[in-house]
């Protein structure tokens, strides 16, 4: 099943590659957290289900209005030579999620592109809250081990385990796992969650991010704007960072963008001294 396959299995019609923005997300994984707790490597592969179809929210508002992606596959990496801080070996439970190209959530898109909506929490029921020392669980037995404190060569924590459910995860300021967030874009040329990009899906990326801008900046009003739309959206890489440069030194008060012979069905587009 391809990437585009497993997204439509959550939409009411088939959507393509253009309609959609996806991205990869780390939801959580097996080393101990600000709250000094940790999920099991059993509870990962728990939540590996669970979280397929979830919705993706901020700070966790249960509202319908805050709803802003959704996750359609997920995958449990162990990473050879990493290690947890107790020094066990390093497992994360990593999602593919999606949402819908709209006018309203450029904005989001370039925020999550640019690094500033990043980490993420997610929410989910435990049945089991195990000591990490004498395997006691803590809502049931009060063991008198201190989170935090090491008992031997055993650092206390919080185990959680047995997974009962997943409700949501969301965008959140400071996650309490360290780790969690989002870790890169899928590009359109890009189908498997181990972060290998090549150049073309690269450099697509790219033009798609410069075309945003410049749409942004031309504008929707009045006849002008809507010809520098149509303009901006037939040209190649190497002809929108030119169109972004005369854009931003108009606004400068650096030589105009100028127009040849505009029209709204056909636009013949100059840069200065063309």
């Amino acid at each position: 099943m391809t990437e585009m396959e497993k997204l439509n299995r959550f939409t009411r019609r088939p959507f393509t590659e253009e309609e959609v923005y996806r991205f990869d997300v780390v939801l959580c994984d097996n080393d101990i957290d600000r709250d000094l707790e940790r999920f099991s490597d059993e509870a990962l592969g728990q939540m590996q289900g669970l979280f397929v179809g979830k919705t993706g929210i901020f700070d966790h508002d249960l509202r319908s209005g805050g709803q802003t992606a959704r996750i359609y596959d997920t995958e449990v990496v162990r990473e050879d030579g990493r290690r947890t801080r107790d020094g066990r070996p390093y497992v994360s439970l990593k999602a593919k999620a999606y949402m819908v190209r709209t006018e309203d959530n450029q904005a989001l898109i370039r925020e999550i592109e640019g690094g500033i909506k990043k980490e993420v929490s997610v929410s989910c029921a435990a049945g089991r809250h195990v000591c990490s020392v004498c395997g006691a669980d803590r809502r049931e037995t009060a063991c008198g081990h201190v989170p935090g404190r090491s008992y031997g060569d055993t650092l206390c924590c919080t185990v959680l385990d047995d997974i009962r459910d997943a409700y949501e995860w969301s965008f959140v300021a400071v996650p309490a796992q360290v780790q969690a967030g989002v870790t890169k874009h899928c590009s359109a040329k890009e189908d498997t969650m181990d972060g290998t990009k090549g150049q073309e899906a690269l450099l697509a990326e790219v033009e798609q991010m410069l075309r945003e801008d410049v749409l942004a900046m031309c504008g929707r009003e009045g006849a002008v704007s809507k010809a520098l739309v149509m303009a901006a959206g037939r040209m190649g890489l190497e002809e929108l960072m030119a169109f972004r440069k005369a854009l931003r030194d108009e606004r400068a008060g650096v030589p105009e963008v100028q127009l040849a012979d505009v029209d709204t069905a056909q636009t013949d587009f100059r840069m200065p001294g063309a």
